[in-house]
């Protein structure tokens, strides 16, 4: 069977399969994927996923290729400039919210090594699957419990909902509809 005719998740449009086939609940363990994606999902917050997935090209020149070390040191006249750029969503709260949680993942990344390792720690290391949404009892808190944690290290426009589709996006949490190919494959 084609890769064009196979049944995928029911959010998946043509111009998120790429993506979904590509990458969402893939496993991420390297720090600048998970950079990136952190990025991308905070400023989704009250937001389509589509808007900021038009927008990644955009959100990757704007911001020097996600890399932290670089945006922790946007200054007012960066975060204005950025307020300006057609290429990105300008919301001042979340461009300002960026540089903060850039200066926070490299703590991070001091204090365990890696941000994957302070991430992955929370399921010990272990992906979790779910089919249909069907989400186990001893993980219904994980979104919760790593947003409270976030929160609490001084992350932005990381709430439990945001925090969640971050999850998925990097495949700590892969939950397919049981209609898609990549449900069948148990994992990807």
């Amino acid at each position: 069977m084609s890769k064009d005719n196979l049944r995928r998740c029911m959010w998946v449009d043509d111009y998120t399969q790429k993506y979904h086939d590509e990458e969402w609940g893939i496993p991420v363990y390297d720090d600048k994927l998970l950079f990136e994606m952190l990025l991308l999902e905070s400023f989704q917050a009250g937001l389509s996923w589509v808007i900021v997935l038009k927008k990644r090209e955009g959100f990757r020149k704007a911001f020097d290729n996600f890399n932290p070390k670089i945006i922790a040191n946007y200054d007012d006249n960066k975060i204005a400039e950025l307020q300006n750029d057609d290429r990105i969503i300008k919301s001042k709260a979340k461009i300002a919210a960026t540089v903060n949680n850039a200066k926070l993942f490299l703590r991070i990344q001091n204090e365990y090594g890696s941000f994957s390792n302070y991430l992955w720690k929370f399921t010990n290391n272990k992906v979790i699957t779910i089919h249909d949404y069907n989400l186990p009892e001893e993980h219904q808190k994980l979104a919760a419990t790593v947003a409270r944690d976030l929160k609490k290290k001084g992350f932005k426009f990381m709430g439990e909902v945001t925090t969640y589709a971050y999850l998925q996006a990097i495949g700590v949490v892969i939950n397919h509809d049981s209609i898609c190919y990549k449900s069948k494959e148990g994992s990807v």
